[in-house]
């Protein structure tokens, strides 16, 4: 069993950061793919970024050069790095924790990209 919180959503203007955090209590933490996901009103969640336990990475076409997603196991964390925010990444942004057939959800945290 994975307990995952979401932390670092927030309000921020077009061109500016945000660095989402996703803090992970559990066992075997680095043997997870981490993932971060996002959902849009009135849109399906859909993937934004994903990291191995072997720290292979991929982002979203959307998102390649803006975000970086990042993992600390000595401290049961995933990050997301998010630069040059645009209005189109407003959304409520989900950590997922992936091993073999199980798998699990945070609650989300709002990010709102506007002027």
């Amino acid at each position: 069993q994975v307990q995952l919180v979401e932390s670092g959503g927030g309000l921020v203007q077009p061109g500016g950061s945000l660095r989402l955090s996703c803090a992970a209590s559990g066992t075997y933490f680095s043997t997870y793919t981490m993932g971060w996901y996002r959902q849009a009103p009135g849109k399906q969640r859909e993937l934004v970024a994903q990291i191995t336990d072997g720290h292979f990475t991929n982002h979203a076409d959307s998102v390649k050069g803006r975000f970086s997603i990042s993992r600390d196991n000595a401290k049961n964390t995933v990050s997301l790095q998010m630069n040059r925010l645009k209005p189109e990444d407003t959304a409520v942004y989900y950590c997922k924790a992936t091993r073999n057939d199980a798998y699990y959800w945070g609650q989300g945290t709002q990010v709102t990209v506007s002027s």
